[in-house]
Order: C-alpha cells, then sequence, then structure tokens
C-alpha cells in the first residue's frame, strides 16, 4: 500500500531541487534583467559596446557546463558541484554590487571578476540540478516527464518574478540593489540545498544520490584554476590589448566547427548513427538563428524598452526590465496548450515532425519582429511607440520557443548514440553559446547616438525598422530552408520520430 503511493506522488527531492532551481534561475534572469541596462545607464558604454559584452557573457554561459559535467561526472559529484557553482554564483552576484558601488576602473574590475564567477559557477550548477531530477526515480519510472515538467516550471517562476523584483531595485533605486538581490537569491538557494539535501536527496532504498565520486586530483585542480583565469582573460582581452578583435567569438565559434569534426571522424560509428548525428548538427546550425534573434530580449530590446517604448501606467512609468517577465508567464500559460495540441494532433496522424516544428519557431520569430517593425515604421528616434507591441513580440516569441527548444532537447536525446549522448548534449549547448554570442554581434547592430549607421552584410541599418528587418529576413530564410528540406531530415534520422 505504502510503494503504490510512493509511485503515484513524487519524492520529496523533487520540490528541493525545484526552488533550488527557482532561487537560481532567479538570480540569473535578475542579473540579466538589469545588466545591459547598468552598463549603458550605469556606466555609460555605447549600446554597441555594451551589447558586446552581454554576448561574451552570455555566450561562455553556455560553455562552461562542458568542465562543469566532466568534473562532476570524474570526483565531484552532483552535490559538491551544485553547492560550489552556488557559492560561486552568489559571489559573483555581489562582486556585481560592488562594481555598481563604485565607479571608473575599480567597477570595471569588479565586473569583470563577478562574470567570471558567475559563468564558471553555472557550469556547476545547471548540468548537475538537471541530472539529479533524472536520478531520484528508477529506470523506466512513468513519472519522469511529469517530474521534469514541474521542474520547468520551477524555473520560469524564478524568471517571471526576478526582472520585477530586481528591475524595481535596479531601476528605481540603484543597480546595486537589484544586484545584491540576485545575490541573496543565489545564497536562498544554496541553503535551502545544504539544509534539506540528506533528508530529501534519497533513492527508493534510502540511499542518498549525487555523492563525490573521489578527490579532485591535482591535474585538474589546476585545469579549474586554469580556466578561471582563462576566463577573465578573455573577458579583458579588449582591454587589456586595446584592440577590437573579439577573441570570445573566434573561440566559440571554432568550436562548432573542431567539435562536431572530431565526433564524425569516429571510427566506430556506424552508417545510421553518422546519418543521425547529421541531423544533429544541421539542426544546430539553425537553433543559432533562432536565439540570436530570440536573445535580443536581455540586449537590443530592453534598449529599446528602455529608450524608445512609452512604459507609463496611469502617471507611474514601469521599468524596462519589467517586459522580461513576460517570456515566462507566457510559457507558464501557453506550455500545457501546446502539449495538448501536439498530443491532439499526434493522435490524428496529424502531427508535425520535429524539424517542421523547429521551422515554425523560427517563422514564429520572424512574424514577432514583423509586429514590431510595423509599429516603429516612419517614425523618429524621438517618438516612444506604445508597450503593447513589444509585449505582443515576447508573447509570440514565446510560442515560437515552444515549437523549438523542448523539441529540439528531445531529438539530441533520440538521436544520440549512447556513448556519446553526452558530449552530443553538450555540442547543442555549444549551439546555444554562439547564438548567444550572435546574439551580442547582432544587437551591436542597433543605430543609437554613439553608431548612428550601422550595417549588416551590406545592408545599411539608419533606423530601427531596418534594424528589425535584419531578424525577419534572417529568420523567414532559415524557417523556409528549413521547412524545405525537414523531409530529406526525417529519413536521415532512420525511424526516429
Amino acid at each position: 500500500m505504502e510503494n503504490t503511493q510512493i509511485q503515484k506522488g513524487h519524492p520529496k527531492g523533487l520540490y528541493l531541487l525545484f526552488f533550488t532551481e527557482m532561487w537560481e534561475r532567479f538570480s540569473y534572469y535578475g542579473m540579466r534583467a538589469i545588466f545591459v541596462l547598468y552598463m549603458v545607464n550605469g556606466l555609460m558604454m555605447a549600446n554597441d559596446e555594451a551589447s558586446n559584452i552581454y554576448g561574451s557573457y552570455t555566450g561562455l554561459v553556455y560553455l562552461t557546463p562542458l568542465l562543469g559535467g566532466y568534473l562532476s561526472d570524474r570526483f565531484l559529484g552532483n552535490r559538491r558541484s551544485i553547492e560550489i557553482g552556488g557559492i560561486l554564483m552568489a559571489i559573483g552576484q555581489f562582486l556585481m554590487f560592488f562594481s555598481a558601488s563604485t565607479t571608473g576602473t575599480s567597477a570595471l574590475t569588479f565586473m569583470w571578476a563577478g562574470l567570471t564567477l558567475l559563468i564558471i559557477g553555472n557550469g556547476f550548477f545547471k548540468p548537475n540540478i538537471s541530472t539529479m531530477v533524472g536520478q531520484l526515480y528508477p529506470k523506466g519510472d512513468h513519472r519522469v516527464d511529469s517530474a521534469f515538467t514541474i521542474f520547468y516550471m520551477g524555473i520560469n517562476l524564478g524568471a517571471f518574478f526576478s526582472p520585477l523584483i530586481c528591475g524595481t531595485l535596479g531601476e528605481k533605486i540603484a543597480f546595486k540593489w537589484g544586484f545584491f538581490a540576485a545575490g541573496i537569491g543565489m545564497v536562498i538557494g544554496v541553503l535551502l540545498f545544504i539544509w534539506q539535501k540528506n533528508k530529501v536527496l534519497v533513492n527508493g532504498d534510502g540511499e542518498p544520490l549525487g555523492k563525490a565520486v573521489k578527490k579532485l586530483d591535482t591535474k585538474n585542480i589546476f585545469y579549474l584554476i586554469g580556466s578561471v583565469l582563462m576566463i577573465f582573460f578573455l573577458l579583458n582581452f579588449k582591454t587589456m590589448f586595446e584592440t577590437n578583435v573579439d577573441i570570445i567569438g573566434y573561440v566559440i565559434f571554432a568550436s562548432m566547427i573542431i567539435i562536431p569534426v572530431v565526433i564524425l571522424s569516429d571510427k566506430s560509428l556506424t552508417d545510421v548513427e553518422k546519418s543521425r548525428i547529421w541531423v544533429i548538427f544541421i539542426l544546430a546550425f539553425f537553433v543559432i538563428f533562432f536565439w540570436g534573434a530570440f536573445e535580443q530580449a536581455g540586449a537590443s530590446l530592453t534598449i529599446f524598452a528602455d529608450k524608445q517604448t512609452d512604459r507609463n501606467i496611469f502617471g507611474w512609468e514601469m521599468p524596462a526590465s519589467y517586459f522580461q517577465s513576460v517570456n515566462p508567464l507566457a510559457i507558464i500559460v501557453l506550455a500545457p496548450i501546446f502539449s495538448a495540441l501536439w498530443l491532439k494532433l499526434g493522435n490524428v496522424n496529424k502531427e508535425p515532425s520535429s524539424p517542421r516544428k523547429m521551422a515554425l519557431g523560427l517563422a514564429l520569430i520572424a512574424i514577432g519582429y514583423g509586429i514590431i517593425a510595423f509599429a516603429v515604421h516612419g517614425v523618429d528616434a524621438s517618438t516612444k511607440i506604445n508597450m503593447f507591441w513589444l509585449f505582443s513580440l515576447y508573447v509570440i516569441h514565446t510560442m515560437g520557443e515552444l515549437c523549438l527548444s523542448p523539441i529540439g532537447l528531445s531529438m539530441v536525446s533520440k538521436l544520440s548514440p549512447a556513448r556519446f549522448s553526452s558530449l552530443l548534449m553538450g555540442t547543442w549547448f555549444l549551439a546555444n553559446a554562439a547564438a548567444n554570442k550572435f546574439a551580442g554581434t547582432l544587437s551591436e547592430l542597433i543605430p543609437g547616438e554613439s553608431n548612428p549607421e550601422t550595417s549588416f552584410l551590406g545592408f545599411q541599418i539608419t533606423n530601427l525598422f531596418e534594424f528589425f528587418l535584419v531578424f525577419i529576413i534572417m529568420c523567414s530564410v532559415a524557417a523556409v530552408i528549413l521547412f524545405g528540406i525537414s523531409s530529406k531530415l526525417q529519413k536521415m534520422m532512420g525511424g526516429v520520430k
């Protein structure tokens, strides 16, 4: 009788991981909501410089899980990795607080140090907390999908209310208090995890999950210290050498070429496995265009919300960072609807293939930018548009995300040979790293006072309409091409749906 009860509900450990992840996402998205605004309005950086730093930061955030995942599997275990990651990120947020509390060179030094610890900390935290959700259940347990759905809601709950709190403190009082609140959120998450882990993070036999495998050896400690110093160096490269060479971009995009070549050259792969892996790499290429446009949320669209959106509500000016709460709220509302839609279409054999769903996601991004381009067409830089247009863009982009993001992760897990599953999932996240860096590069194109005219592949950009047109064309072309080759990709998947 007791066993049946356990099978019906979820382990208590799931709810600990839910709240730990919720507070970590509160910390990440709270900081991200005000980061570009801090650089532009606090450090008085030009829009293009702030966009470049934003792209480098969010790009590197998706690279370090490869390091954190490796050290966790070989030495630290999931628990220790989550604790190390959480502590490093909390310190990183407090360094951002010190950055915003001072001026000049000190402010920049604190910022680079804070970003370094946030990037490394995320590498330890992100891959391990998701892994622990799966470890709570025996193999083949039907509750796993439901568990990840609950966990995903935790992510979006944290992402929803963090811009409201950190944004209000950062924009209405002082940026330092927004970063301080993000740090406090991370501290709450870590303390909660440490307090409850031994009680609830156990398997069915009561044995602790995610224990340390063995002590870190000297060689890997040096690798870890070297990685921290390397990221600090990469972030400071332009300043140190007074150059415009974007070395972080080179590192990320070179990795996108080298790792697929290394994987595909493995002689143990069968023809069917190679074909399926090719599908992952082809879809990862299209994902770069999707996230490159989608992730303008934290960069150019935040600048647009700040400078050219009428945020006045009955005499109260809404903080620009509040718009970043629209996406997680829309996910919470729309995710069950999309899930039911795919199920209903599947029951009548009309559900689109995974590549076609992803093409639809790209098309929805283009439509979102089409709406905002219509709103700014013929409007000069001094005119502010109604916030309804930007709100609509975020809702439509969320619909695109629901067509692409969960579908992509599911595809990688289905198509990967078991012996390459971790590496290929890492490669998929590497595409996210490239996309976030690309997002920063695209955000640099937004015309402003310091750069009234920019260009992209020979196309001159002198106003916001032309800026948004870049995303409409880019995502529309990508959607059409992906839709056109989707049947071929379906065949290459070798029976996987």
